[in-house]
């Protein structure tokens, strides 16, 4: 199924008639969409609309999930963001994923579709492919302490971000889908650390002091960079009973063991809770 086709996705849901839809489909980098808005801006806006579309035209009581995204809000400027702070996107994939969430508000208040919002902080895991940074980080640490001599290049060490471990995150979103009136709710552990303490952290856990293999590449800013992002997730505690048991420590170790792969030579890798 292709979503930015609207036959494609008409003909599926209308063979399959699902009872749920989560919808995670999209360009996914923030730094890629200033490369390439209009395929991210087509994937993620046109992709929701067509889906939303698709369950209106069928009749199908389908319960639609939305990845929207934390990225909507733009700089928190030092507070934690909740379900009524403003949108002030500030990337093509920000505007596209701000597009999407006000899509899925008015279906749902238009057409009584059973469709909702997930608000969602990074959520970070092994899977992450190395062009995000997080695995860049982590991959780069592990191959250093390894033996290699290679030098981790970042942009802005500055940053601030609210990192959860995706699989609780998965929860969350099913938990919040099977609410009997659908809710748009902000997902996040409610801890906002640096890159830098990131970076210092992965390094630190391999024995490793990330001043010495570092360098900071302003050819790797981006046009315009949330300096600030946190999360409010109170709301999701009371609605979903849903709670981050992993804050940015423990994602950084499960990235970590899965690189390592059990590899003996690194047993003295520090536990970082």
């Amino acid at each position: 199924m292709a979503l930015t086709d609207f036959r494609s996705t008409l003909q599926v849901l209308v063979k399959v008639r699902p009872d749920e839809v989560y919808n995670l489909a999209g360009q996914s980098s923030v730094a890629l969409s200033f490369q390439q808005p209009v395929e991210t801006m087509a994937s993620i806006g046109t992709g929701c609309l067509n889906l939303l579309e698709a369950i209106r035209f069928i009749g199908h009581e389908t319960r639609l999930y939305n990845a929207s995204s934390s990225e909507c809000f733009g700089d928190t400027a030092g507070r934690a963001a909740d379900e009524t702070t403003p949108f002030h996107p500030r990337s093509p994939y920000a505007v596209a994923k701000a597009a999407a969430h006000w899509t899925v508000v008015n279906y749902r208040e238009a057409y009584g579709i059973h469709a909702l919002n997930g608000i969602l902080f990074n959520h970070e895991s092994p899977l992450r492919p190395q062009r995000f940074v997080t695995k860049k980080i982590v991959a780069t640490a592990c191959a250093i302490a390894n033996g290699s001599e290679q030098t981790l290049r970042l942009g802005d060490l500055a940053i601030n971000r609210d990192w959860g471990f995706a699989p609780e995150y998965v929860e969350a979103i099913w938990r919040m889908t099977q609410l009997s009136v659908p809710t748009d709710l902000v997902i996040a552990t409610g801890e906002t650390n640096s890159l830098q303490d990131f970076v210092m952290t992965a390094f630190t856990s391999v024995g490793l002091d990330w001043r010495k293999h570092v360098e900071v590449d302003d050819a790797l800013r981006r046009p315009y960079e949330i300096v600030y992002s946190a999360g409010n997730p109170a709301k999701a505690r009371e609605l979903i009973g849903w709670r981050a048991e992993s804050t940015m420590k423990d994602v950084i170790a499960h990235m970590l063991a899965a690189e390592l792969g059990g590899d003996p030579g690194m047993s003295n890798v520090a536990a970082v809770r």
